[in-house]
């Protein structure tokens, strides 16, 4: 048996949903696939130690985090132009095109914790202990940032202040 090949039936299994998790981060179709893709193969080159690990996708999701969040680092120290059109934006059913697009505008705006907390809590749907553990940090600073990103968010996209109750309102029934 080829040793890769556990490493492709993870790959059909949760490539889609890592592919989400780096669009959400990223807000960019193909800066997306470029950190996946970096993300992925540091993965493969650690496979055969994740063998004892019990949750492959939740260190792949963390190593995402983690990489775009030294990505940004980097960016940050260059200057950024700023562009007049919005990037490639794959197909969702799950709103609505312009709802879509103001909510991606809006996290392109929050800081990389900030943006990383509200994609985990809210988009990947963790709880804030795995959210907590996945940025290795407290409980009490995912709770803070993600309260200050919704109401940065607020700020950034007020016509979307519903959605944003709405999300409070279902992560504060089921922390």
């Amino acid at each position: 048996m080829d040793p890769n090949d556990s490493f492709r039936e993870f790959m059909a299994i949760h490539q889609q949903s890592l592919m989400r998790t780096a669009y959400l981060l990223t807000g960019d179709a193909h800066l997306a696939e470029d950190l996946l893709q970096s993300v992925l193969l540091k993965v493969l080159g650690r496979w055969p130690k994740l063998a004892d690990v019990t949750s492959p996708q939740a260190y792949a999701r963390k190593a995402l985090v983690n990489q775009y969040i030294s990505w940004r680092r980097r960016l940050a120290r260059v200057a950024e132009l700023p562009s007049a059109e919005p990037p490639d934006r794959p197909y969702s059913t799950e709103d609505s095109t312009i709802v879509r697009i103001v909510m991606l505008r809006a996290l392109a705006k929050l800081p990389p914790k900030q943006r990383a907390v509200i994609v985990l809590r809210y988009y990947e749907d963790l709880t804030e202990h795995e959210t907590a553990k996945l940025l290795s940090c407290s409980i009490g600073t995912v709770k803070s940032q993600a309260h200050h990103a919704l109401a940065r968010l607020r700020v950034l996209a007020p016509e979307l202040a519903p959605k944003f109750a709405e999300m409070e309102d279902l992560k504060g029934a089921h922390r």
